[in-house]
């Protein structure tokens, strides 16, 4: 879906460590209820581009926009960041209730209390965990943790959520409960997600989109059955080559 003005932008972003360039993006956006996958193998860059749309690396060169303002002159990475909202691998709880991990953004922005305890047992109820509220977080489960995390995310209504291979540490039936879920989440609420994973199987689950990274480009970008399809071919055709070469 596009409709408007891009939530995301990039133009021209270059992010080098040394004399080595570990992200380099000619163009990438996002627009308003899209929900766009970034895959590739481990090293490809799928973190690192999450990290500088969530303006927690800064690029070498090349412009961020958020909503037409350009990150860094018409926007600080901080107003940007508020805009945003991230679930990581791990879920990082802090040593307290489910409510108040669930809470602590909304009380960081101020937000008063009685709206606080409506968006918390609302978005505790979305994930199906409205029965934990008063458990201590380092208390749950993988999975238990992992959707306080997402509704800690989901709670602030971010106009982007950023997944960082939010299943990869769990166990196979708990991560295809919780993809079937986080995909109901997604379709009911809107939300606009990019969710990095280097496992093709969780696509489409959660994503319309398709971009795929390697060396730190993203080389394809489209919708997932026709970038998938491509990359099954390519990768038939590398394989019949091959066989060719060892027979011959």
């Amino acid at each position: 879906m596009k409709a408007g003005q891009a939530i995301i932008e990039l133009k021209d972003v270059k992010l080098k460590r040394g004399s080595r360039t570990t992200l380099d993006v000619s163009s990438f956006s996002v627009f308003r209820g899209e929900n766009v996958a970034v895959i590739g193998a481990n090293g490809a860059g799928k973190s690192t581009l999450l990290q500088v749309i969530a303006c927690l690396l800064r690029p070498s060169k090349g412009k961020v926009y958020t909503r037409g303002q350009q990150v860094g002159t018409e926007i600080t990475p901080f107003e940007a960041r508020r805009r945003m909202a991230m679930v990581l691998q791990r879920p990082y709880l802090l040593d307290a209730t489910v409510f108040d991990n669930v809470a602590i953004g909304l009380r960081m922005r101020h937000v008063p209390e009685n709206e606080v305890k409506a968006r918390v047992y609302d978005a505790l109820a979305l994930f199906g965990i409205r029965h934990l509220a008063e458990r201590r977080g380092r208390s749950l489960s993988g999975g238990e943790s992992q959707r306080v995390s997402l509704a800690r995310a989901v709670v602030l209504k971010p106009e982007i959520l950023l997944l960082d291979e939010p299943m990869s540490s769990l166990d196979t039936p708990t991560r295809i409960a919780l993809l079937e879920e986080l995909g109901r989440i997604i379709k009911k609420t809107g939300l606009t997600t990019i969710y990095v994973t280097h496992d093709v199987t969780e696509i489409p689950f959660l994503s319309d989109r398709t971009a795929i990274m390697d060396g730190g480009r993203i080389i394809a970008d489209g919708p997932v059955r026709k970038v998938l399809h491509e990359e099954m071919r390519c990768a038939l055709s590398q394989l019949t080559r091959a066989a060719n070469w060892l027979i011959s």
